[in-house]
């Protein structure tokens, strides 16, 4: 049926171009895809096998929708998504450019029919638009395909991103996927055998993709199968979590953990109470340990989200969270700790009493030495608590452990820090502890400098036993291969 079509074509071509364009089994198994794609004989196999062969109907695809009646329209429609099953190659942009531009008009097509509420899709209709999705987005990526996310930094927003050259076409099939997916018309009793476990999974696949227009497109589409298929719910949400532990615990190289994660937030604010036991696993085993990879910042927004989602949906969680923080805190990566620092008060606009009287002491703990960074940023991040109302509060509550704990850390500052804006802050909240609780401020003080005096004691014992110890050794005889102290 492809031959007829093409041979409309007035155009000279080789005898390989004739031979890829004669069966369309040949875009699958034998023809270049576009943007690198991967040509092995296992994935077209696989198809196969979630998609078995069907007859489709003898009807001329290049026919228009409004000219056929309302009988022939889904024969016409399966006509049309047989006809879109070749797939190009895009890297040479004078080869097969007729063909490309009439794939390109029957997508839109498609596309088009899809969106004016169609009929009724029938189950061979309904495998026909699976199977022409799978044959044009399913595809394996190059083995170096990630190489500009091996080493994802501090200036991993700087990378430019890569776009798959096939995207005029690929934007329509995922348009078109979307819209099938999302149309009334589709019975998700029926489709599920289509849009199955095989489908999800190669559609999780593809967020390995560089291109972020595909990656936003992935998004919507998965976002719609969660939804509408309740039946492949857990399926999602499971495919979801290994695809983040594997990044976390092996390769912390993935280009759609963002997505993902955008994703994994909707689905968790439809969490029913209490939670299941399922949830808070993939909490502690996965998206705590998210915090812990170099490229954070990459998807920091998100996997904010989440978490805080957790904690609204269950407070008493915050408190595990926050000692799950404590222990992957970055203490030599300045961005990261300010992150860590803004996650941090989210968590404790929703905690509740009970939970931060748990952690309280190391939390404020790491505070005070965040607050003697000589990184300004974390210093500033951390003093900035105190304008937080319900921050201040749950300090309030607790000074007499908190106060001991924070003094220390402000004094330093107010003595020492090099930040103009950090010694303006510093005194801020000195004065906020004083007009709370002046006296526990003055018995803080003076603790504080009893401290300092056993400190400098100690320091001053210390050096004069070094003196000591080098005029004795000035005093003798130097014997032979006798070691000798040599003062700075």
């Amino acid at each position: 049926m492809f031959k007829q079509i093409l041979s409309k074509f007035p155009r000279k071509s080789t005898k390989s171009d004739i031979d890829s364009s004669r069966t369309p089994n040949a875009g699958i198994n034998g023809s270049s895809l576009g943007s690198g794609r991967a040509n092995a004989a296992s994935p077209a196999v696989k198809r196969a096998a979630v998609f078995p062969a069907s007859a489709i109907a003898g009807i001329e695809p290049l026919l228009a929708f409004k000219d056929v009646p309302s009988s022939e329209k889904l024969n016409l429609f399966i006509s049309k998504l047989s006809l879109c099953c070749v797939v190009f190659d895009f890297i040479d942009p004078a080869k097969n450019t007729q063909e490309n531009e009439l794939k390109r008009a029957t997508l839109l097509e498609l596309l088009d029919f899809v969106s004016q509420n169609p009929p009724k899709f029938s189950e061979p209709a309904i495998l026909a638009a699976c199977k022409m999705c799978s044959i044009n987005l399913f595809r394996d990526f190059p083995p170096n395909y990630h190489s500009s996310n091996s080493n994802l930094g501090e200036n991993d927003n700087d990378s430019e991103p890569t776009f798959d050259p096939a995207w005029s076409h690929l934007q329509i099939v995922y348009d078109f996927l979307l819209k099938f997916v999302t149309s009334p018309s589709l019975e998700a009793k029926v489709a599920k055998k289509y849009i199955n476990h095989s489908f999800i999974l190669r559609t999780i696949d593809l967020f390995h993709s560089e291109d972020p227009r595909e990656r936003d497109c992935l998004k919507a589409i998965l976002h719609r199968i969660y939804g509408k298929f309740m039946v492949h719910r857990p399926f999602v949400r499971k495919s979801i979590s290994h695809v983040l532990y594997r990044f976390v615990f092996e390769t912390e190289k993935h280009n759609g953990i963002a997505e993902l994660l955008e994703i994994f937030g909707s689905v968790i604010t439809g969490f029913a109470l209490p939670l299941k036991e399922e949830h808070k696993i993939f909490l502690w085993r996965a998206l705590i340990p998210l915090h812990k990879p170099k490229s954070l910042g990459v998807y920091f927004q998100q996997l904010s989200y989440c978490v805080t989602q957790f904690i609204e949906k269950e407070p008493k969680l915050a408190g595990g969270v926050i000692k799950g923080l404590l222990k992957y805190w970055p203490i030599t990566n300045s961005q990261k700790e300010v992150m860590f620092l803004s996650e941090l008060e989210e968590i404790l606009e929703a905690i509740n009493m009970a939970e931060f009287q748990k952690v309280m002491v190391p939390l404020f703990w790491r505070i005070g030495q965040c607050i003697n960074s000589f990184h300004f940023q974390v210093a500033e991040r951390a003093l900035f608590f105190w304008n937080n109302n319900q921050v201040v509060n749950l300090i309030a509550h607790n000074r007499h452990v908190i106060l001991p704990i924070i003094l220390p850390a402000l004094e330093s500052n107010a003595q020492n820090h090099w930040n103009q804006a950090v010694l303006n802050l510093t005194l801020n909240v000195k004065k906020m502890f004083s007009e709370m609780d002046d006296a526990l401020v003055l018995a803080c003080n003076s603790s504080y400098n009893e401290e300092q005096e056993k400190l400098n004691f100690a320091v001053n014992q210390r050096k004069e036993a070094w003196k000591l110890l080098e005029n004795a050794a000035s005093h003798q005889p130097i014997a032979r291969n006798t070691a000798v102290l040599v003062s700075p």
